[in-house]
């Protein structure tokens, strides 16, 4: 019987060393936050310990009631002009995407022409525009009028300020709707044809509530936009929260304090804009993964950069 050797145990091994992590070392970002703490702190003391600043001038001013005023004339233009804008430029968006030419055209015109001239021109132009048209007829084109009126007495101050800042967001906000349209996929409106859906029926029920993920973000930013640009009204003396601080400083002299009064109010309001915007776009995103939250936002940066 052959015999069987024994087979000799091996010999345990030693246990390796347990690794030892060491954190990278980044001294940059230190270096960085400390002089941003450092300069910070400076700017703050600086603007508490100078007395040119007049605090209390500007805590006077603050809730003074010819500045209220101003802030509800603000904010009066901001949310009629944006509803303007809005709805104009859904209007421009779809007919810049019609399959006809002349209609597609005239809304590449509209857009190109306010797009292409400033905001302060187009103010000051539809303040005098009874310059051009002392009376303004309605009716039928080539046809009789029905409405006849004065222009002056037509178009109040208000108006102006409405036709001036609603009718240029328009064109701003009709590439924001046509770039959200365009990110929709082709075949859900592919699909809606096949339904026997019409394009607006299709538009409407389809494809602009899918695109609101990607024109809510954009819309929030014109809206901003659109409270600071109020302030260019004054230039037609128009009695918005700026204008009501020129008309106070230009009487006590106290610049400095009222410009910083204008200054916190409209921080106050961008701020309010700020946090609805957030709410919104949470909104809009819930069962939205993120992938496809980057997917949009890369189609309309690229369309932005394109146009």
């Amino acid at each position: 019987m052959p015999s069987i050797e024994a087979t000799e145990s091996p010999e345990p091994q030693e246990r390796p060393e347990e690794i030892k992590a060491v954190p990278v070392r980044r001294p940059g970002r230190w270096i960085a936050a400390a002089v941003v703490a450092v300069i910070a702190v400076s700017i703050i003391h600086s603007a508490a310990t100078n007395p040119r600043f007049q605090w209390d001038i500007v805590g006077h001013y603050l809730f003074d009631p010819r500045i209220l005023e101003g802030v509800r004339v603000t904010v009066e233009l901001t949310v009629v002009a944006m509803i303007i804008g809005i709805a104009g430029g859904i209007v421009l968006a779809v007919m810049r995407l019609s399959p006809n030419r002349l209609v597609s055209g005239a809304s590449w015109i509209y857009i190109w022409f306010f797009r292409g001239t400033p905001l302060l021109v187009q103010l000051v132009f539809w303040n005098y525009i009874g310059a051009l048209y002392p009376r303004i007829d309605l009716g039928i084109p080539f046809g009789p009028a029905f409405i006849h009126a004065n222009a002056n007495t037509l178009l109040k101050p208000f108006l102006v300020c409405i036709l001036g800042l609603g009718l240029n967001e328009a064109a701003y906000m009709s590439e924001i709707v046509r770039a959200g349209i365009i990110s929709v996929d082709e075949g859900q409106t592919q699909a809606a044809a096949s339904l026997g859906m019409g394009r607006l029926l299709t538009m409407r029920r389809i494809v602009l509530p899918q695109s609101m993920r990607v024109i809510i973000p954009p819309t929030g930013n014109e809206t901003i936009s659109m409270l600071k640009n109020t302030s260019l009204v004054s230039v037609i003396a128009y009695v918005d929260l700026f204008y009501s601080a020129q008309l106070i400083y230009s009487v006590n002299y106290r610049t400095i304090p009222l410009l910083i009064v204008v200054s916190i109010w409209y921080l106050a309001m961008t701020s309010v804009l700020y946090v609805g915007q957030y709410f919104i776009e949470r909104h809009f995103d819930r069962g939205f993964t993120l992938a496809d939250q980057v997917n949009l936002r890369s189609r309309w940066l690229a369309f932005r950069h394109m146009s």
